[in-house]
């Protein structure tokens, strides 16, 4: 098989690139434009004579049709990394996530290449608190631009596989975290308490829950999928089925990182940004009916990735084995 993956320089689709290389026959390409990916998390296979980069815009479609030729799959984990940034920069998700999403299901089309994984997320059910969202859950009202973005794009791929012919499976994750992790709450966090180890910034006001799942369960989730629904579009929810807030990251970030008597101080309000849905909860009935749970809950998986992030091998005091 020869895999192209998008953004493959990036979070999930470095980690991805790793897996689909313990296939010895696989060939994979990936395409970045590195705004947000790092040499360093793809440097290991560039020796690989299997192993293609292309330093290329999604935006560019003549290139992005010339680079996917030959290929058989496609991963895109492309994606505007900056939700916020939407307030100053309305047009970014339209084009880092809906038309750069075009670009590719077209380069696609004219290549005859049929097959697509989409990284999807929560943002496309909008602001609803509490309710569980299904995979059929509507109407779908994003509160966000990269709600909407993501949306689009669901929308786009799903036309071009009932258009022409091809196949598509969607995954809506809570937040992913891990090694290689380019944002996200913990990581602001270690960043700003390395910056002042005495006060700590809270976006909103802490109590901000949502389900938070480890990379590895996210790429394990994908690869039954994958073997086990094959409908031309298929959706699925992906997340831990527990929930944490934000203030509790706060506490095992500060911990992790051997900090005692850290300040926090909040931004205020029930949410972190203009757009940002404070409260998310999935229904996870049909990824569970195919066979897949999470190995980890949403506490082991923000202890893990921080330690990884702050370049701890040693796991053995983690949530998971203390319980």
């Amino acid at each position: 098989m020869k895999y192209f993956v998008t953004g493959g320089a990036g979070f999930i689709g470095s980690t991805m690139v790793d897996k689909l290389f313990e296939d010895k026959d696989a060939e994979v390409t990936v395409f970045d434009n590195f705004c947000s990916g790092q040499m360093t998390y793809i440097d290991k296979h560039l020796e690989n004579k299997k192993f293609k980069l292309v330093k290329g815009d999604l935006l560019n479609l003549p290139l992005l049709k010339e680079s996917i030729k030959n290929h058989d799959f496609v991963y895109h984990f492309a994606a505007n990394p900056d939700i916020a940034k939407a307030m100053v920069e309305t047009d970014l998700d339209l084009r880092l996530g809906v038309i750069a999403t075009y670009n590719l299901v077209e380069a696609m089309r004219v290549n005859n290449l049929n097959k697509i994984v989409y990284t999807s997320g929560s943002g496309v059910y909008g602001d609803v608190g509490y309710t569980e969202t299904a995979e059929d859950f509507g109407p779908l009202l994003p509160s966000s631009m990269y709600g909407a973005s993501k949306l689009g794009a669901e929308g786009i791929i799903s036309a071009f596989c009932h258009m022409f012919e091809m196949q598509a499976w969607i995954f809506r994750f809570a937040n992913v975290v891990g090694r290689n992790q380019t944002h996200g709450v913990a990581y602001d966090f270690i960043r700003k308490l390395k910056e002042n180890p005495n006060k700590l910034l809270i976006l909103g006001d802490g109590t901000q829950s949502k389900s938070y799942v480890h990379v590895d369960d996210v790429i394990a989730a994908v690869q039954l999928v994958l073997e086990k629904s094959k409908n031309k579009v298929n959706v699925y929810n992906v997340a831990s089925g527990d929930y944490i807030t934000v203030k509790e990251i706060a506490d095992i970030v500060t911990k992790e990182m051997g900090l005692s008597n850290v300040k926090y101080e909040y931004s205020g309000g029930d949410r972190g940004w203009k757009g940002d849905v404070p409260i998310v909860r999935f229904n996870l009935d049909k990824i569970h009916i195919l066979g897949w749970k999470a190995k980890y809950s949403s506490k082991d998986s923000v202890v893990f990735s921080t330690r990884e992030m702050l370049g701890i091998k040693n796991m053995e005091n983690s949530a998971h084995i203390l319980k």
